[in-house]
């Protein structure tokens, strides 16, 4: 966590001396240093920069993730550097990470230094503009190759010994069942009659997965850079864990990262169907369609809970995110498609 409060003029100081000394350039200015949008869990900034070696001049475009202030999850910055080293070498789109730095007093929290992506990340532009109409075709079979990869990943290897796993005498969604159920008691004020009978329904269905893996925790249209051509960078990696694979493929399916297109379940892109098909051809295993279904119903509670975790976190006072007061909306479009979705409309 951050050693004490950093003004951005003294970051960018910093951290021009810190790319000096791992470019072992003779100087480094930071031309701009823009605080981005998005994720809770880091703060992350955009880079420009020029470097200065041997009189020749070089231009750089890069990325900070820094921990925030008050961090309760410490060396996240070490692992999501070797996510993103491990999955560059299985082949997935992700930027190339240069520098992981643990120490907190270099530039006031513990960081890492990636390239940065050229692209678009906005989802409805992504389902609506012309411009995207090849990239909203190839996407389908484009992120199923990408989540067959990150499954591919060994997560017995030493690097990812800390990321968080279910017990082995418990499956996958019942550990994820219990984790989200505790979280709802505890930000829960008003009655929700339907997530009770969802956590009830949940229980009831679930059954052991046939293997686990990485899994990438929020794989999502919201988490990726795209282009005219497609996928160009899988981002946002903070959540991965290991457990079923069926995880990933339900969540990319809530209802909410359909930004209106409810007609194509896997992010207003696809049918399930043939989601499902190309991550068969891609992952060489077959997809339990009622697993999966499973998973995505479990997603959706999941995302009901966050909305009512976020709304309270600005209705107490601990955010002014505007953001979070307008999630609170949300939470009865979860309700209505959790009630949808275990009666079995649209399965």
């Amino acid at each position: 966590m951050r050693s004490r409060a950093v003004s951005q003029d003294e970051l960018a100081e910093r951290l021009a001396r810190y790319l000096a000394e791992r470019l072992r350039a003779e100087e480094v200015r930071v031309l701009r240093l823009e605080r981005l949008a998005g994720g809770a869990s880091r703060e992350t900034w955009g880079v420009d920069a020029e470097v200065f070696t041997n009189g020749h001049k070089q231009q750089l475009d890069l990325i900070l993730r820094s921990e925030p202030a008050g961090s309760r999850l410490p060396g996240q910055c070490q692992m999501e550097f070797h996510l993103l080293r491990r999955a560059a070498e299985a082949g997935v789109a992700v930027p190339a990470v240069l520098w992981v730095e643990a120490d907190p007093e270099v530039v006031g929290a513990p960081f890492l230094v990636m390239e940065r992506v050229a692209g678009e990340t906005l989802p409805r532009r992504l389902l609506r503009d012309a411009t995207y109409r090849d990239a909203r075709r190839a996407l389908p079979e484009q992120l199923a190759s990408a989540l067959a990869a990150i499954h591919r990943i060994d997560p017995q290897s030493p690097e990812l010994a800390g990321l968080p796993r279910p017990p082995d005498h418990q499956p996958a969604a019942l550990y994820e069942l219990d984790r989200f159920e505790q979280l709802y008691r505890a930000v829960a004020l008003d009655p929700h009659p339907v997530f009770e009978l969802a956590f009830r329904w949940l229980r009831h269905h679930a059954v052991p997965e046939d293997r686990r893996t990485l899994v990438h925790g929020d794989f999502r249209v919201g988490n990726i850079i795209f282009g005219s051509e497609g996928l160009r960078a899988v981002l946002d990696w903070e959540l991965a864990h290991v457990g079923d694979p069926l995880e990933d493929i339900g969540w990319l399916c809530v209802r909410s990262w359909r930004f209106g297109n409810d007609h194509l379940p896997v992010g207003g892109l696809a049918p399930r169907e043939v989601f499902y098909q190309a991550y068969e051809r891609a992952a060489g295993k077959p997809v339990d369609r009622q697993r999966a279904r499973y998973w995505e119903i479990l997603g959706n509670l999941k995302w009901g809970v966050i909305t009512i975790l976020q709304f309270r976190s600005y209705l107490h006072g601990r955010s002014s995110n505007v953001e979070l007061a307008s999630l609170g909306r949300r939470t009865a479009e979860v309700e209505w498609e959790l009630l949808r979705a275990m009666k079995g409309e649209a399965v």
